[in-house]
């Protein structure tokens, strides 16, 4: 479970983050959208305790953030939306270098870095150097990564970023599955479509500010857009600064 509670992160006069309120119960998958600035990314660095918020509270599988670092990011997930990989690692290797962050090891690490090769359809690469890996192969070797340690929550900035088709298909089914199994995710995404077909709820953020949160149906409802495609919700609410991030994905 995540639960960001009246958040606000500030530079100086400018606040990034303003008071946003934001809950992501067990085998839910939360999509997190907004336009490029609108403070997604510093939001999710917050959860993920890479940023300390300057007012409110985050707390991650009942462990605040600030009063129990370790035990909160030992419980959760985190895809950020520029990771690094060691790439004179091979795939292998670099799971079993994570693993061992989180004290997966001795006899327990090397049927789970299978099983996670094996999910994300990358065990026939596992002893080749990760530097030889496509972008698509790549992306799919971090989240691997983040599902190893078994997190009851999990973060993920821009997940379907340079998958191909079936790439992309194969996260989706990942997550439905982890969600299944009681996994809290939230996602970050520019792709609308992704969002309404995933999401069990959103939050859209403009501004620094949620403008709106719930299924795509409360927010039709909410905004008295009835059948309106939701990709014309969004721009309403963003004041149509989503237009660019839509081109790019088109």
């Amino acid at each position: 479970m995540i639960a960001v509670e009246h958040v606000v992160k500030r530079y100086g006069a400018f606040a990034a983050v303003d008071d946003v309120d934001l809950e992501v119960q067990p085998g839910e998958i939360h999509g997190f959208l907004g336009p490029n600035g609108a403070g997604k990314t510093t939001t999710l660095r917050m959860i993920a305790g890479l940023l300390q918020p300057t007012a409110g509270r985050v707390v991650v599988n009942g462990h605040d953030m600030a009063l129990e670092p370790e035990a909160a990011k030992g419980s959760l997930g985190f895809v950020p939306d520029r990771p690094f990989i060691y790439e004179k690692l091979t795939a292998g290797e670099f799971l079993r270098f994570h693993g061992g962050l989180y004290g997966i090891d001795g006899a327990d690490i090397a049927p789970r870095v299978h099983e996670m090769l094996d999910l994300f359809e990358l065990r026939r690469w596992e002893h080749e150097l990760v530097e030889s890996f496509s972008h698509g192969m790549k992306q799919r070797l971090v989240m691997s990564a983040a599902f190893l340690h078994r997190p009851r929550a999990v973060v993920v900035d821009e997940p379907m970023v340079g998958l191909d088709p079936r790439g992309a298909r194969l996260i989706k089914a990942v997550f439905r599955r982890m969600s299944e199994g009681g996994v809290a995710i939230l996602m970050s995404t520019h792709t609308l479509e992704v969002a309404e077909e995933m999401s069990h709820r959103i939050s859209i953020i403009n501004k620094g500010r949620i403008v709106v949160q719930g299924t795509v149906e409360d927010v039709r409802r909410l905004t008295g857009a009835g059948d309106e495609h939701f990709t014309s919700i969004f721009l309403r609410l963003t004041g149509g600064s989503g237009l660019q991030e839509i081109d790019e994905i088109v």
